[in-house]
């Protein structure tokens, strides 16, 4: 009978929280409409949901969210400095091609969104088959360190996440 009411628990707990957060202000009735929301939305799309993913390491989304925070702060200062100090010549904007492992929708989805919060990088395609994703960088002399990078720090914590 829960499940049934609650669907997904953690999109329900994470729709109140966004809606808290967009209205900016916590009050009974503003907790009120965010928890409906939160029940309502998750109920409805459901049936679009039948194999819904499933965090393999809850724990480690915390360490996943500490790193992607820690490398938007250092990009945002890497990206100012390129920005105020390099000449428009000593920028060297490359595409690179990161192989995937990853096989979850979930997970290849939130590679591509952590890749393209991140200041500096952008994930622009998916390939076809899911094999590979194309990435573009602002400035980097060594596109295979930076496909590495992306590989070690973000796909492989992703991967114990979803898989």
């Amino acid at each position: 009978m829960l499940a049934r009411l609650i669907p997904h628990p953690m999109l329900s707990v994470t729709l109140t929280l966004v809606w808290l957060a967009l209205v900016n202000t916590v009050t009974l009735g503003n907790l009120l409409l965010g928890s409906a929301l939160g029940i309502v939305i998750p109920m409805i799309t459901a049936p679009y949901w039948p194999n819904r993913p499933t965090l393999r390491k809850p724990l480690a989304v915390a360490e996943f969210v500490l790193v992607v925070f820690w490398d938007i702060i250092v990009a945002n200062i890497q990206v100012a400095a390129i920005i105020l100090f390099r000449r428009r010549a000593d920028i060297h904007s490359q595409w690179v091609t990161v192989p995937l492992d990853l096989t979850s929708p979930e997970a290849i989805t939130a590679l591509g969104g952590t890749i393209t919060m991140t200041p500096g990088t952008v994930a622009v395609t998916l390939s076809a088959d899911a094999g590979s994703m194309l990435v573009h960088c602002l400035h980097t002399d060594d596109p295979d360190g930076l496909r590495d990078s992306i590989k070690t720090r973000y796909e492989r914590r992703l991967k114990e996440i979803f898989e």
